[in-house]
């Protein structure tokens, strides 16, 4: 790609490549998650208007791994919309396609096979399509169990971000894997504030306890 062209392709696409701080009202009759800060990332680009360094084997494999997981978060809370019409799961949605957005961003730059699936609930990665038929199947049972399945994706893209970026060394996979560390962060706590507003309070299932303490105390 010539570096002209690409800096116009990445101009148009840092719109799209953002992460939203989530601010929840703990009203249930009014859950929204609202943008309240909103980012652009400023990836590093080599001299030839390439995406700069080079990808591992294994920084391959998490960038193929994330753009299903992140589409497991996505088309979960799309169907949690459809089942119980709160707008967190539609707005949770859309927040999880811009992730998906930034991971794909990296997939097409790095000349990364894409393994995700344009139909939803469909994944190639057999251990996530179990674990989206399961969540599905929870979710639909009512509001509280609907809420308690996005807490527990966003615990469980918290807890697979963190061991990734001990992982990886390519600095724009860094970059976007801790912008989207801090969206699963704020997605966590307003899925737990609206189960507080239910009366509920929420147990980590996934993460390490203190862990949990220390995002939901923030």
């Amino acid at each position: 790609m010539k570096k002209t062209s690409f800096f116009i392709a990445f101009l148009a696409i840092a719109a799209l490549i953002i992460v939203t701080s989530c601010s929840e009202n703990p009203s249930v009759s009014a859950d929204e998650v609202q943008a309240s800060e909103v980012k652009a990332l400023s990836l590093i680009i080599d001299d030839d208007g390439n995406l700069a360094g080079d990808l591992t084997d294994e920084e391959v494999a998490s960038l193929q791994f994330m753009i299903e997981e992140e589409k497991v978060a996505r088309d979960v809370y799309l169907e949690m919309f459809d089942v119980h019409d709160l707008r967190v799961f539609d707005n949770v949605s859309k927040s999880e396609q811009r992730h998906m957005d930034a991971v794909l961003f990296l997939i097409d730059g790095y000349n990364v096979v894409n393994p995700a699936s344009d139909e939803r609930g469909v994944f190639v990665n057999p251990d996530l399509q179990s674990l989206y038929d399961t969540l599905v199947e929870q979710g639909r049972a009512g509001i509280e169990e609907a809420l308690k399945v996005g807490a527990l994706i966003e615990e469980t893209d918290i807890v697979d971000l963190n061991n990734w970026l001990e992982k990886v060394e390519n600095a724009n996979v860094e970059i976007v894997y801790a912008n989207l560390l801090k969206g699963s962060t704020n997605h966590l706590r307003a899925f737990v504030r609206n189960l507080a507003s239910l009366g509920i309070t929420y147990e980590p299932q996934v993460m390490d306890a203190d862990a949990y303490d220390a995002i939901i105390g923030q």
